[in-house]
């Protein structure tokens, strides 16, 4: 409901602006933008967090390949400079500041504009968090703008610092394409945490299913629709990257970007089968909650089938009637052993009929 509540509250508040207006939708975090620039070629990397552009203009000057990662969002004067040096359009800055966009590709004069959805679970609390990438693609040179600093672009980073790898022989458009290559791996990777938490709720089931476990089995649910939503449309922008012609993209680039389509497909796959298993998990707790409630009913009814007759033969000898002014009127209460004569009848009933539940296999 928070998460829905939010996305309302964010298309309310666009209500009305001019198109182009830039203005950020999202949650402004408590620092101050940083900007990340790598510069490399194949036999140099320079890395250094920058305050102005002037570093990556020599950068673009030297030949080098310049990646320029933006953490943050929400400072204007920052966005107004980086829209004025590199001609970004004012629709897609917009877009880039809505960080509630769904994957698209665009292709504008100069540059290729992508979305992506990028998703971890949060090192602190652990809570799947979902995050918008947006990057724009020049000759040469690859901007990505990001929400926040965590990100899954670490091995990514590792790779240029070590050189391993074809990454820093290759041109911007390369550098594209592992970007997008490590946001889908790490879908790989959350697939493989819910595949265990998918192992330890039918656990779960199967033993001691629990209102908890419900609530755990809807929460996964909700995550696999949440990624899923997110995956389908960026299965469009993997297959038009490499169906398109485009000259920032270079052909050699084109079987890479159909492996990874394989990759966004195979995702697709995954997560559909646990849908599904998720959606038996979800029938087999009513079934298993049924079946307990069953149980249930099923010895209360024993226990009251049993106490029916002897209920009817306390409330036959309790009746008031005196035996000496009839002797057809309850003679046993005149007997000497007619209290123990009740009980003895008692004792009969309830063990002939647990004899016969026993033949009906009823317990």
């Amino acid at each position: 409901m928070k998460r829905r509540s939010k996305i309302s509250s964010i298309n309310r508040a666009r209500i009305g602006l001019p198109p182009g207006s830039g203005g950020f939708f999202g949650e402004a975090p408590d620092r101050p933008v940083e900007m990340t620039l790598f510069s490399y070629d194949e036999k140099h990397l320079e890395e250094k967090k920058i305050d102005s552009l002037e570093d990556f203009r020599s950068a673009r000057e030297n030949g080098r390949v310049c990646w320029l990662n933006v953490d943050g969002l929400h400072d204007q004067s920052i966005m107004d400079v980086l829209k004025d040096e590199f001609f970004i359009h004012p629709l897609v800055l917009e877009d880039i500041r809505n960080v509630n966009h769904r994957p698209k590709v665009e292709y504008m004069e100069g540059y290729n504009f992508i979305i992506l959805k990028m998703f971890y679970h949060h090192p602190q609390s652990g809570e799947l968090v979902s995050e918008q990438v947006s990057l724009i693609l020049g000759p040469n040179y690859v901007i990505s703008f990001q929400e926040r600093k965590e990100d899954v672009f670490d091995t990514l980073r590792e790779r240029l610092r070590t050189g391993k790898g074809k990454i820093r022989s290759q041109g911007a458009d390369y550098l594209a394409y592992c970007l997008a290559d490590a946001i889908t791996d790490n879908y790989f990777l959350l697939l493989e945490q819910m595949e265990v938490q998918v192992e330890e709720l039918e656990d779960e089931l199967t033993l001691a299913p629990s209102e908890a476990t419900l609530a755990a089995i809807h929460e996964l649910k909700r995550s696999l629709i949440r990624i899923r939503h997110a995956v389908w449309p960026q299965r469009e922008v993997v297959s038009s990257l490499g169906k398109d012609e485009n000259p920032l993209l270079s052909p050699s680039l084109v079987p890479y970007l159909r492996d990874l389509y394989d990759h966004t497909i195979q995702v697709m796959d995954t997560i559909d089968g646990f849908r599904d298993l998720v959606s038996g998990m979800i029938d087999l707790y009513m079934s298993s909650v049924s079946n307990r409630m069953n149980e249930v009913m099923k010895v209360l009814t024993i226990i009251s089938t049993i106490f029916i007759p002897l209920s009817f033969v306390a409330g036959v000898y309790g009746m008031n009637f005196d035996p000496q002014a009839s002797p057809f009127n309850m003679p046993e209460l005149s007997w000497r052993h007619g209290y123990f004569f009740a009980l003895g009848l008692m004792a009969v009933m309830v063990g002939g009929m647990l004899i016969f539940f026993r033949r009906k296999k009823w317990i």
